[in-house]
């Protein structure tokens, strides 16, 4: 029996109409949907744009000195090279105290490779990482990010990898909790690493992992080169998602440089609802002067929060 043009319509808007309630975009399958749906968070969390910077990209003589300058900025957060932390503790307790401004996230800084087919290298980066766990909790970090292994860290192929990573998480996710913090995984881009380079990769390590304190984020310059869509993207990570980093979509410079738009990006994260910081990371040959383009940026983000629809 037929179908009319008037009842495809009809249906079709009606399809539309009850995945945009759900939070999934046109063209999502509907064996899909349940599981997008156990993903999202509850309706009650509502979604906020909290900015942040990593450490070097401000100017300053003493981290002080940026921490006020991101504080007039209208940021949040900032984020810290992991490098060399557990020695900065209270310094870091001095710069933040009096100020709005929390610890985001800690930027790895560890030694080996959790993933190296060496276990030697594998135990090295286990303790080394647990040291800048405790170290960012004291400093009240949001997480401290991992990458499992660069590209030549590693003879293992992906399946032995990811049995690899995924023994070793419970116990990195253990200390974390201790200290009051989390693990944070972070996918690459294929010219960084051939493990790990989407981020459903990653929520999916995290819920066969099950631990509170073993999380993930997003980066929208690697992003960029793997992901089909940054919204879909988001959604797929969900409630696993604890920090965002983000720059210039082509050469990593400050958001905005290249007109290149993340409200794609943005409407999934306020679809999951995210409360984490959305972080600069740029390239060290960022153009500009930051304490133009760093203010510049943080309004281009603003503006492309605000255009989508809540």
């Amino acid at each position: 029996m037929g179908i009319t043009a008037g009842e495809t319509i009809i249906n079709r808007r009606r399809f539309l109409k009850s995945a945009i309630g759900m939070g999934v975009a046109a063209g999502t399958s509907a064996a899909n949907i349940s599981s997008v749906k156990e993903r999202l968070p509850q309706k009650s969390r509502e979604a906020v744009l909290k900015l942040s910077s990593l450490e070097h990209l401000v100017k300053g003589t003493s981290l002080r000195d940026k921490v006020v300058k991101l504080e007039r900025w209208g940021a949040n957060g900032i984020e810290l090279l992991g490098k060399g932390l557990p020695g900065r503790v209270k310094g870091v307790e001095e710069a933040l105290k009096g100020t709005n401004i929390k610890v985001s996230a800690v930027c790895a800084g560890y030694k080996g490779a959790l993933i190296s087919h060496q276990p030697a290298e594998r135990k090295k980066a286990v303790r080394t990482i647990k040291e800048i766990l405790t170290a960012a909790g004291q400093v009240g970090a949001g997480g401290m990010i991992i990458v499992p292994a660069f590209n030549k860290q590693t003879k293992l192929d992906n399946k032995e990898g990811r049995k690899v990573l995924v023994d070793l998480l419970p116990q990195l996710g253990e200390h974390a909790c201790k200290c009051g913090t989390r693990v944070l995984m972070e996918p690459l881009n294929r010219r960084e690493a051939f493990f790990l380079r989407l981020l459903a990769d990653a929520a999916a390590i995290c819920r066969d992992v099950n631990h509170p304190c073993v999380a993930m984020m997003g980066d929208f310059y690697h992003m960029t080169v793997e992901e089909t869509s940054d919204m879909g993207a988001f959604i797929s990570a969900g409630k696993y998602l604890h920090h965002v980093h983000i720059a210039s979509r082509i050469r990593r410079y400050y958001p905005g440089q290249d007109g290149k738009s993340f409200v794609d990006g943005f409407r999934g994260l306020k679809m999951i609802g995210y409360n984490g910081c959305v972080s600069l990371e740029c390239t060290s040959t960022v153009k500009g002067d930051s304490d133009v383009e760093i203010p510049k940026s943080f309004g281009y983000l603003q503006k492309q929060w605000q255009q989508v629809c809540k």
